[in-house]
């Protein structure tokens, strides 16, 4: 993988060998710094994936997420995936019905599926709290694995599960395992660059890890725009600003001339 991002065909090798490291990021700064980082995947929802994200992914390989409920019929999923792929994606998120996946992945793109915590259906799971930790449920979990994989996916999102059920089920499928909140026993470790940084507002999950705090770094910069905003403001109704180094000089000649040129 020296010099190019990773394939499919190279992130199904890495299963078993090393965790991977993945990153939902929204901007072009995040995108780039991931890169620059070394993270192995990138996730970015389809709205902001665009030629601009894909240079500042640089080799990261990039999870193009297609958005459950604005995203509706096949053929809008079918649309949107080869639009993404198109543009440089590597894979799509999709957590659409199984026919869904199946008939993308019949299409020869990479999907990815959701399983365990699945936001957007988190209401036949009991709301959003942890799944998988009753045998029967765990079993739930293990079933909608086999049956992404039977449709044809590339791997599922694993989302807050325990971590014991994630590693049982991580080995008996071929499936790339992304875990969020379900520990080392997937694949790749995903976090959102946002908790990351220490921007979340309100709750953090219990999984989220944070290593800078640029929620207060964020709010020292509010309060200098502000402070900034109103020096400026004060400069104005003093007359301080403009001063003499902010005008166009013109010389005194052409003035008067032009004076002279005005009506009246």
């Amino acid at each position: 993988m020296t010099n190019r991002r990773p394939t499919v065909a190279d992130i199904r090798a890495l299963k078993g060998k090393r965790q991977m490291t993945m990153l939902y990021v929204e901007t072009l700064d995040e995108a780039r710094a991931a890169a620059a980082a070394g993270i192995d995947m990138l996730s970015i929802i389809d709205p902001l994936w665009t030629p601009e994200m894909r240079e500042a992914a640089g080799n990261c390989f990039v999870q193009v997420g297609l958005l459950y409920g604005v995203l509706a019929t096949y053929e809008d999923y079918l649309r949107a995936a080869h639009r993404a792929m198109r543009i440089g994606g590597d894979c799509v998120y999709c957590s659409a019905s199984l026919s869904t996946v199946r008939g993308l992945a019949s299409e020869g793109i990479p999907v990815v599926g959701h399983v365990g915590l699945v936001p957007s259906q988190a209401t036949w799971t009991g709301g959003f709290k942890a799944v998988g930790k009753t045998a029967e449920s765990a079993m739930g979990v293990w079933a909608k694995v086999q049956a992404l994989e039977e449709a044809g996916a590339f791997g599922a999102e694993l989302e807050v599960v325990p971590d014991r059920i994630a590693s049982e089920i991580s080995k008996r499928t071929s499936l790339i395992m992304l875990s969020m909140g379900a520990g080392t026993g997937g694949d790749a470790q995903y976090l959102f660059s946002e908790d990351v940084l220490g921007c979340t507002k309100g709750h953090k999950p219990r999984h989220a890890k944070t290593y800078r705090n640029f929620a207060a770094e964020f709010a020292r910069l509010q309060d200098e725009r502000t402070a900034a905003y109103a020096e400026f403001k004060a400069d104005v109704d003093s007359g301080a600003y403009p001063a003499p180094e902010h005008l166009v000089s013109i010389d005194d000649v052409e003035f008067e001339s032009f004076l002279t040129r005005l009506p009246g």
